[in-house]
């Protein structure tokens, strides 16, 4: 992502109390000018965690570090980054919230730049607009420099850091929109279940986000949790388990994503009531689009048009080396035989000729790449021409479209439905900070999302939960459809209805208030919080009670919750990715 460009800034991510609310650390209010650089590249070194950012910025700030002699960085042991990713599937009460501070760029002292009039106006139009809008607004049309504009914020930049680059001023300026963005007041006037299906019923432009846990009951794991996908590649001597899908990683070894490739390939499954109730939404006139997450194209199974697959699918497939692109079905019978499809151009059947007096392989005579016969200290373990599915690898940026229907959908939408997701995962995880702040939103989880602050939270199966709203609705779901393939796959057997996890994790508690073939959710007090069978919500919800017990008015007007500070970039490189484990390490003392 170029963090020079307005177009691309709608990189915000988890959100905390509002600007006014945060404590200025003391010490940068009495610090020397030297001690306050310090103090400011530090911060915005950590809000790198959060806030996408190019690799020349991280450079530049960590240069800035080396270069002022005063500074002593101790490097501090880090959690592997599995331990990172046992953070986002653990239950909630097993985690360590972790305040992400960068109070030392607001210094407390009083500016006079922006009246107070002129400050709520810029910062409801941020709140309302989005960030790539207020770029162009005040950055562009009105050509106000960067660091004037911080001062709106309460963001006084030392001299030092005045004259950085116009990438790193930008994303000086990005942090500082995060940082506002991070707080959504919640709309007062929804809380209850026929709240939340009045909305359905009356709305008409109905945004549904939608990430791996629709797709748990069909029988696909999701990503994170106890039981996820990355929980079972254990046994693939990978450094992070991201690493299967990690672009870099796959031009180096194809052969590992293939020999697993087959266990998520969508022909092995049906659509679950969440899928077919986006199509329900569709069929009424109601969808405005759905951003999914997965790559199972299980909402086209279901008959959704209007779905954008945010980060790809198997229903294509590309070569690497020339870019050709073929349906899916052409590599299926590979994915299925755990086998590295290649391109028929890059590697026609005549360059597998042996040369005179060499025996072929049994798999070179049947046109297939046999690396055992090639020689290891030549280079590349395979050839070039290896076909990849068209799903978004780490490393990987996100399609045009992306961009293209969010910015179309942010000024039609006026529901937001999110189902089945951590939201862990950036660009994707922003599109709620990009959303306009007025517009309500619905959440339907299994558990908390406790960096975003929604207007109704419905906690539990997600299939069970659109169920009865479903019958609250008076609503009918579609009936299961099939998938087809236009080639027989040689594990059809494995296809199967939607069912259940077999492993459960611990719930509400709510099993004894559900009847056979109804759900009976429980409401937290009389809260905007409603728990259904199978409703995870730990220490958040136990938190989330206390408070609501003590000041009930309070929550329900505006609840803040801990950020996690753990959302993932799709499309960060690798090189991004080591720079940002380095100012993960770096503590200044």
């Amino acid at each position: 992502m170029d963090s020079g460009s307005s177009h691309n800034i709608l990189n915000s991510h988890e959100f905390n109390p509002s600007l006014t609310s945060i404590p200025p650390l003391s010490e940068s209010n009495n610090a020397s000018p030297s001690n306050l650089l310090l103090l400011q590249v530090k911060a915005f070194l950590q809000a790198a965690e959060d806030v996408e950012v190019g690799t020349e910025t991280i450079q530049e700030l960590l240069q800035l570090l080396t270069d002022t002699q005063t500074t002593k960085v101790e490097l501090e042991p880090t959690r592997d980054a599995q331990d990172d990713e046992d953070e986002e599937w653990l239950p909630a009460d097993d985690l360590n919230d972790m305040e992400l501070d960068i109070s030392a760029l607001y210094t407390g002292v009083p500016n006079e730049t922006w009246t107070k009039e002129e400050r709520k106006e810029m910062i409801g139009f941020l709140k309302e607009r989005g960030m790539g809008h207020f770029v162009r607004k005040y950055a562009i049309t009105r050509a106000i420099p960067i660091p004037k504009l911080l001062s709106a914020f309460g963001i006084e930049l030392c001299p030092e850091l005045q004259n950085r680059s116009n990438s790193t001023l930008y994303y000086f300026l990005r942090v500082a929109m995060w940082k506002e963005l991070r707080l959504r007041e919640r709309l007062p006037q929804y809380n209850t279940i026929s709240d939340a299906v009045n909305l359905i019923r009356n709305s008409k432009r109905i945004l549904i986000l939608t990430g791996a846990g629709i797709s748990v009951s069909c029988g696909i794991p999701d990503f994170r949790s106890r039981n996820g996908l990355y929980a079972q590649l254990g046994n693939y001597e990978l450094d992070d388990p991201q690493q299967m899908f990690d672009i870099n990683y796959f031009r180096e070894n194809p052969s590992v994503f293939y020999s697993f490739a087959s266990q998520i390939y969508p022909s092995n499954f049906v659509p679950s009531p969440c899928h077919r109730f986006i199509k329900l939404i569709e069929d009424k006139g109601q969808l405005l689009r759905n951003y999914t997450q997965n790559i199972d194209t299980l909402e086209t199974v279901a008959g959704v048009e209007r779905v954008l697959q945010c980060h790809g699918s198997f229903a294509t497939a590309s070569c690497l080396h020339c870019r050709r692109r073929v349906p899916g079905t052409e590599i299926e019978s590979d994915i299925m035989r755990r086998k590295v499809p290649l391109c028929p151009v890059c590697n026609p059947p005549s360059s597998s000729t042996p040369k005179p007096g060499k025996k072929m392989s049994k798999k070179k005579a049947k046109g297939e790449w046999d690396s055992e016969c090639e020689d290891e200290s030549d280079g590349a373990s395979y050839p070039p021409g290896i076909m990849k599915p068209d799903i978004t690898f780490f490393g990987e940026k996100l399609t045009d479209d992306f961009e293209h229907s969010l910015e179309e959908d942010r000024d039609n939408v006026d529901l937001l439905l999110v189902i089945g997701t951590s939201l862990k995962v950036a660009p994707v995880a922003d599109i709620l900070s990009h959303l306009p702040h007025s517009i309500p939103q619905i959440l339907i989880n299994k558990t908390p999302i406790r960096h975003i602050n929604p207007d109704i939270i419905l906690l539990g199966n997600a299939d069970d939960i659109v169920i009865h709203l479903c019958a609250e609705l008076g609503w009918d779901l579609p009936p299961i459809t099939q998938p087809s393939s236009s080639s027989p796959s040689p594990f059809a057997g494995r296809m199967q209805p939607p069912r259940g996890n077999l492993k459960k994790r611990p719930s509400s508690g709510l099993d004894g208030h559900q009847e056979e073939g109804s759900v009976i959710p429980k409401r937290v007090g009389t809260s905007h919080v409603w728990l259904f069978s199978g409703a995870e919500g730990g220490k958040w919800l136990s938190e989330f009670e206390t408070r609501y017990a003590s000041d009930p008015e309070g929550v329900n007007s505006a609840e803040t919750s801990p950020p996690s500070s753990t959302t993932q970039t799709r499309a960060s490189t690798p090189g991004t990715a080591d720079l940002r484990r380095e100012v993960k390490k770096a503590r200044i003392s």
